[in-house]
């Protein structure tokens, strides 16, 4: 924990009102993005097969986009009703 708060704290004055962005810009340094975009685009991938084969590629894209492998349960919920069934009685059917 040391070592990483000094990494965030390299050339950084604590009385400095700009300090926050400055600590926050070293924090992201350390994020290793590459990886992080690599496995989303895997997670992607993965839901996109799952939703093409059930038929719901639209929304397992999104859900998938938004909360990563958690989304791959869209394409298994099941479907909303496309409306309320006809009245008795009623020519629509």
């Amino acid at each position: 924990m040391d070592d990483l708060l000094a990494k965030a704290m390299q050339g950084v004055d604590p009385a400095d009102p700009g300090a926050f962005f400055v600590i926050f810009t070293n924090l992201m340094r350390l994020v290793p993005w590459g990886q992080l975009i690599l496995w989303q685009v895997v997670f992607i991938v993965v839901g996109a097969v799952l939703g093409g084969w059930r038929g719901r590629l639209g929304a397992t894209l999104v859900a998938t986009l938004i909360f990563g492998p958690f989304g791959w349960i869209v394409p298994f919920l099941p479907r909303r009703p496309a409306g309320p069934p006809p009245l008795p009685g009623s020519k629509k059917r």
